[in-house]
């Protein structure tokens, strides 16, 4: 038995072509990929007699000097001790490489993912802002397809994968080697895989509009945004949907203007009510009025603060103030009896009201002054 014919290399081979073709022939004769093959084995023991010899320089020079003494046939150990790690780029599938389908497992089921959140807006009035509402709200977001129940798949009757004619499994040969997986087609189940649903294109999802009932709580503000737990879009496989957020858009009101949770609007007074004092009635948010007490000598642009007048938090509840700002509006000039009676009243005051101009300045930017409502 000539060992380099066992092994298919030339008499001068390098200890590298003596490995690759070891590697070659025990990828196809080793009994754990011929069970019960006896040619299989016998011809393995002289794979690797011959490789044990050829490998170990002073077995290989006795050998070549006409003593062959390699070691008498015996069983086939197995591949210890051996390294079938990729050495070069000569190798182009290692022994790991050609069992990789042999020991792969049945795919996992695809992991769960969340669902897609949704951002919409929604515009509300001012008063519907300071006193709350809920209101229902079309939404267009992915949900399960009502034909799979979000499988992706059609419901169609049990039977033998055509494939795998039911065992679950296909064989491939590589040369010599015949190797085991898992069907493709069942997953390894052995039964009739459905066919893709056709109204979703097999994602398991489809596009729906419903109507989302949003709450807007008392005092929510513009910009404010809210979230609606799990009405985002579906989740794939089986995961959870994602949330809806509602971003508040407020009409801006004609008369009130927002801070914070306090309201702000301007109020005209004529200038015998600054001079003489004067009860006003302010309107207020809620759609009822209130007397704002306007004290004599009052000025232009004065500030007065009516406690709990303004909106709700949306945190806690607490309601702002509102501030009145006062406005002098002149009169309109009618007839010759008004404009005698105007130049009298400059005559008698015009002296008193430049003096007063410094005072004037300095208290239209004072703090608002308190009342109660």
């Amino acid at each position: 038995m000539d060992l380099y014919i066992v092994l298919g290399v030339a008499q001068g081979a390098t200890e590298s072509e003596i490995k690759r073709a070891y590697r070659r022939l025990a990828r196809r004769y080793h009994p754990d990929i011929n069970p019960g093959d006896q040619t299989a084995e016998e011809r393995f023991r002289e794979i690797l007699e011959a490789y044990e010899t050829l490998i170990d320089p002073t077995r290989r020079s006795r050998y070549d000097a006409g003593h062959r003494t390699a070691a008498p046939g015996r069983q086939a150990a197995g591949f210890e001790g051996f390294d079938f790690s990729t050495r070069g780029a000569d190798y182009s599938a290692t022994f790991g490489d050609l069992f990789a389908e042999v020991l792969t497992q049945r795919g996992r089921a695809p992991a769960q993912q969340r669902g897609a959140d949704l951002h919409i807006e929604m515009q509300v009035t001012f008063e519907d802002a300071l006193g709350g509402i809920q209101r229902a709200i079309p939404v267009t977001r992915r949900e399960n397809c009502r034909t799979c129940a979000g499988t992706g798949r059609t419901r169609s009757s049990t039977g033998s994968c055509h494939l795998c004619q039911g065992t679950g499994a296909v064989r491939s040969v590589r040369g010599h080697m015949v190797f085991s997986s898992a069907c493709t087609v069942c997953g390894g189940t052995g039964q009739q895989t459905p066919r893709p649903c056709e109204p979703c294109a097999g994602s398991g999802q489809e596009t729906r509009t419903e109507r989302v009932m949003a709450r807007i709580p008392p005092g929510v503000a513009d910009g404010d945004r809210l979230r609606i737990p799990s009405k985002g879009n579906a989740g794939m496989h089986g995961g959870p949907a994602g949330d809806l957020y509602v971003t508040v858009c407020v009409v801006p009101h004609t008369l009130f203007r927002r801070e914070g949770d306090d309201l702000h609007m301007v109020v005209p007074i004529a200038i015998h009510e600054a001079a003489l004092g004067t009860r006003v009635d302010v309107p207020t948010p809620d759609g009822g009025t209130t007397r704002l007490r306007v004290p004599p000598g009052t000025q232009s642009g004065q500030r007065f603060r009516l406690r709990d007048r303004g909106a709700a938090s949306a945190r806690d509840g607490r309601r702002g103030d509102l501030i009145v700002e006062v406005r002098l509006m002149l009169p309109k000039i009618l007839d010759e009896r008004s404009k005698e009676l105007l130049k009298e009243f400059g005559r008698i005051n015009g002296e008193s009201v430049r003096e007063a101009l410094p005072d004037a300045a300095s208290h239209a930017g004072a703090p608002s002054h308190d009342q109660k409502p």
